[in-house]
């Protein structure tokens, strides 16, 4: 007896898991198009426009700042707001905001950080 309650603890707890996961909200600074897509009163043009917005102005700050992309007004941010977020954003997504001269000289890198070859100092 003991052992069918466990088992059915740990099915609802599993379900219950995978609910949770199918609400998570859609990072906006990682989506990919496809993802984008899936976003209810979001489809294929105003996805591109997104990653367009993204990719020539860096990472959003906010959730608000969806509303600089061409389409999306207060209204729509409305609805959409309780399926977005604006997460941690990688290295690699924030650097794409960025020009080569922006990254060299932003000062001494911190302890631990990897740099590329081209920007180390030669050892005298």
């Amino acid at each position: 007896m003991g052992k069918l309650l466990w088992a059915l603890a740990l099915a609802l707890v599993t379900q219950f898991a995978g609910a949770v996961a199918a609400f998570a909200a859609v990072n906006i600074n990682t989506a990919s198009k496809d993802e984008l897509i899936a976003l209810s009163g979001i489809g294929p043009a105003k996805a591109q426009a997104i990653l367009d917005y993204r990719k020539a102005n860096g990472p959003f700050k906010s959730v608000d700042d969806l509303k600089s992309v061409k389409g999306i007004g207060a209204k729509r941010l409305e609805k959409l707001r309780p399926e977005l977020s604006v997460g941690p954003v990688p290295a690699k997504v924030a650097a794409a905001g960025t020009t080569k001269g922006d990254a060299k000289g932003a000062g001494p890198s911190a302890k631990g950080e990897v740099r590329a070859a081209s920007d180390a100092k030669p050892v005298k």
